[in-house]
């Protein structure tokens, strides 16, 4: 689960995940453990390129994803919105310790550059790549609920 929702995508991302447009997708961003700045600083970022141009470093090494099977359910029983994604892998990662995970929207994946993506959530991480195999478990990384 999203540790922040950053404040631009507030309200919006069950939108986003549906995946409205003909060639976007959700990408998750790695960020090193070095440098992470506080959520109540990151939150207020408008696109990833605003994140990055600040003291937060992406770890480049192991690379971003794109999330593959992303689903929005309606959840009546609960009154929520889950929103899912497949398990995320990556293969014999290396590099510096990552803190933090940042899934954006990419409106376009076909044009565009980091000031087009949109930071949705951010979800803390310890993580060090050594070299083996590393697999994320997603299960719903994001849920909206109303207040009763």
């Amino acid at each position: 689960m999203a540790n922040i929702v950053f404040n631009v995508a507030l309200g919006r991302l069950a939108y986003y995940a549906s995946l409205p447009a003909a060639n976007d997708a959700l990408i998750m961003v790695p960020l090193e453990s070095s440098g992470l700045v506080a959520d109540s600083t990151m939150r207020d970022y408008d696109t990833l390129s605003d994140l990055l141009a600040g003291a937060s470093n992406e770890q480049t090494t192991v690379g971003r994803k794109t999330l593959a099977s992303v689903s929005v359910t309606i959840n009546d029983t609960n009154d929520r919105v889950d929103i899912d994604a497949a398990d995320v892998t990556w293969t014999s990662p290396t590099g510096n310790a990552i803190g933090a995970l940042v899934i954006c929207y990419d409106p376009d994946t076909t044009t565009g550059t980091d000031a087009d993506l949109i930071p949705l959530t951010k979800h803390d991480l310890t993580w060090t790549p050594d070299g083996n195999n590393f697999a994320l478990t997603i299960a719903d990384f994001f849920r909206a609920s109303s207040a009763a």
